[in-house]
Formats: structure tokens, sequence, C-alpha cells
């Protein structure tokens, strides 16, 4: 897709992302697709439905990836965020999944989820948004008057040496062969497709599920349409090759005629796809600047077309509710869950969707690691409480973590006080 100015290609990969990310958020809100409910089901009743629905959304993108790439349509070695980056932050990702694994369990769902409840007029889920969006601004933005960011303070120093330098990207590919990265990746992503979508309707359950199949089948979708989108929109530039958004920022001054139009940052013009912890930080700063039009980002107007969405279904399945916290319990799990999302979505470079679908969908290593990282810490979570409900006082945290834990076949179960539930 080519047009002949900046702002026009601009223009039409933010309205091109509102309408995906309206259908993705209208489709999911019908077909109650929720990652954090896939792992409740799992663990509380052995359900698989759910998962399958996020493993189809998987395997749909990483289908769809592998054939474009293959054919040259789009390329995803230079994402934003850098997936297939050749520094393997497996600590950030694993450590990062972890804690949002369990904040978007304290907080009733994930960063998708949030936005759907929202648009569905549950006024709890506005909280969660701001405080998630707060702490992501300044995970990657300094604090006023500072050079300090919330990642540099508590993780920078200690974390970031365990980063492992590989000497090819990331992706699954480019590790098995240096030399034939691209090819073996299309292949490999295919193959990985193919087999996970076996798993998947292998179940005659799950075959009969109408929205679990639309579900999983429309999220993928979307994400696959985030990186077409993003991926092949181009400026037309005379006496030059047509250049991609972000090729044409880091030329600004050799091929614009002045600074109208141009963003404030490039790194979001690169090609990507759906994410929103992030991009709830890139909304606190767009609103705090007074909405400034250049800081406007694909994540931004992605947010908003999923609550846009969403609502629209709520209005047409008259499914609208206004939702309210029932306890300060109920306020205090939520806060603290946002916080812990906020901390852990950016630290992880993704959420459920994020690196669950969008990273995955690229065969980045760090995006496994995160999804892990997220499965695990939201069962361990719902596992914990599970104890502390059925035992009550008896169950103090740690009793009830250690039997959590046997359970998950990480602790012996010599060292449980508590009957396993």
């Amino acid at each position: 897709m080519q047009f002949e100015t900046f702002m026009g290609a601009e223009s039409a990969l933010l309205w091109g992302t509102f309408a995906i990310a309206m259908v993705m958020g209208a489709v999911v809100n019908k077909t109650n697709f929720c990652t954090m409910g896939a792992v409740s089901d799992l663990v509380n009743i052995g359900d698989m439905s759910r998962m399958r629905a996020w493993f189809l959304a998987m395997a749909v993108a990483m289908l769809g990836v592998s054939i474009l790439e293959g054919l040259g349509a789009i390329d995803l070695n230079g994402t934003f965020p850098p997936y297939r980056g050749s520094q393997l932050i497996w600590a950030e990702n694993l450590l990062g999944g972890i804690i949002f694994g369990i904040g978007m369990t304290l907080a009733s769902g994930c960063g998708n989820k949030t936005l759907i409840r929202i648009g569905a007029g549950n006024l709890k889920s506005i909280l969660v948004l701001i405080v998630i969006g707060v702490i992501a601004y300044f995970m990657t933005n300094p604090f006023p008057n500072s050079d300090q960011t919330l990642f540099s303070i508590l993780f920078y120093d200690w974390i970031r040496p365990l980063a492992i330098d590989l000497n090819s990207q990331q992706d699954l590919g480019s590790l098995i062969s240096s030399e034939n990265g691209a090819t073996v990746r299309m292949y490999a992503g295919i193959a990985i497709a193919v087999l996970m979508m076996l798993y998947i309707f292998k179940s005659a359950e799950f075959r009969g599920s109408f929205d679990n199949i639309l579900g999983g089948v429309v999220v993928g979708l979307a994400v696959l349409g985030g990186w077409y989108l993003s991926g092949t929109i181009m400026v037309n530039v005379p006496d030059e090759d047509p250049m991609s958004l972000s090729s044409y920022y880091q030329n600004w001054d050799m091929v614009a005629e002045s600074e109208e139009g141009k963003p404030s940052s490039g790194g979001p013009l690169s090609a990507q796809s759906f994410t929103f912890i992030n991009p709830m930080g890139q909304t606190a700063g767009y609103s705090a600047s007074g909405f400034d039009r250049s800081l406007l980002t694909f994540g931004i107007v992605a947010l908003f077309g999923i609550i846009a969405g969403s609502l629209l279904w709520a209005l047409i399945s008259k499914s609208f509710r206004i939702e309210w916290f029932n306890s300060v319990g109920d306020f205090v799990n939520h806060l603290i869950g946002s916080v812990l999302m906020g901390l852990g979505g950016v630290l992880a470079l993704g959420c459920t969707i994020g690196q669950g679908i969008s990273g995955i969908s690229t065969l980045a290593v760090g995006s496994f690691i995160a999804f892990v990282g997220i499965v695990f810490g939201s069962a361990l979570t719902m596992k914990v409480n599970y104890y502390k409900m059925v035992y009550e006082e008896e169950a103090t945290f740690v009793k009830a973590l250690v039997a959590s834990l046997a359970d998950m076949k990480l602790l012996p179960n010599s060292l449980r006080q508590l009957d396993a539930v």
C-alpha cells in the first residue's frame, strides 16, 4: 500500500488499526475469549476449551506470518518491540511474565480483557487501565527532573547482566540455521502451526464450540492483520524507492519539506501488532500531553478500537452493565494487580496478546519464555487463592504457596502442610 504523503500513510495505518481492533474487541466480547479465563478453566476444572482457543489464535497468526514472510510480503526482523532481537533477555521475559500473570489474576483479567470490560461497562477496569498506564509509562520514561525510570531503579542493574548476546536473531529459524534462517523459520512456523491445529481440533468438544473457534480465528487474524498493515504501508518519495514509515522518519530531514506532521518518535512506526501494556503507558503520556497528535501511535489507536468494539457488541447484545468494586478487598486486589501488570508487562516486553500471540507468531524464543511465565504466574496465584479460601485461617500464605507448588510438582509432597484440594 503506497501513499503520496507521510500524513496520508500514517492516517491509513491509524484508521486501519482502529478498524481491525474494533472487530477484535466486538468478537472477543461476544465469544468471551479470555486468556486468564483459559488458565482458570484449566487449573480449576481441567477444561482446555478456552486454552485451545488461545492456542488457535497463536496458530492462525503464526501460520499467516510464516506464509507472508515466505512470500516476501512482510518483514518482521525489525519490529516494535524487537521480538527477534539478538539479545535474549530471558530473565526479563520470564520474571516479567510471572509478575504479569500474578497481576492479571488479581485484577480479573489481562490488558486486553481490561479494555473489553471497560467497553462493557466495568468501572473497576478504568482504575486498572489508569494504574497500568502510569506504571508502564514510568517503566520506559524518566520521572520528572530525573533520568531514572522504574525499570532502571528496580530491575536494570541486576537483571540485564543475565541477558544472553546471541550471534543471530532469537527466532527459531535463525537459531537453527544462521545461513538459512528465513527458510527454516518459514517451514518451522508452518509445521508448528499445523501441529498445533491438529491438537486443537482433535477435541470434539472444541470442534463443537462455535464461539471458541470464532474467538481464536478472529484474534489470530487480527494480529496477522496488524502485522500486514503496519509492515506494508509505504510513502512514495520523488526519485527514490518507496519508504516505510519508519524509514521515512529516519530520513525526515532529507525527504520532508517541513517538520509538520512529524511524530515524536520513530520506534512506534515500525512493523508491529497488538499488545496492550506499553500502549497503555503511551496513552497515559498522550493524555498528559493534552492529546498531542505527534504522540498518537498504533498502540493507542488499537486500545481505543478494542474498547469501541466491545462497547458496540455490549449495546447490540444488551449486555452493557455498570460494575463497581464489591468490597475494599476487591479494590486492593485490583490495585495491586494493575501495578504488577504494568511492571511485568513492560519487563516481559508484552502481555498475553503481545507476547502470547503477536510475539510467538514471530517464533521469538523470548516470547515463548514470557508465555510460560504468564501461565505459571497466573496458575500459581489461582492455586494459592483457592487454598486460602478452602482452609481460611489455617492456610497462611506460605502454607498455601508450598501446597500449590507441590501440586505443580515443583516441590516434594512431603513439604506440604495442607492436604491437596
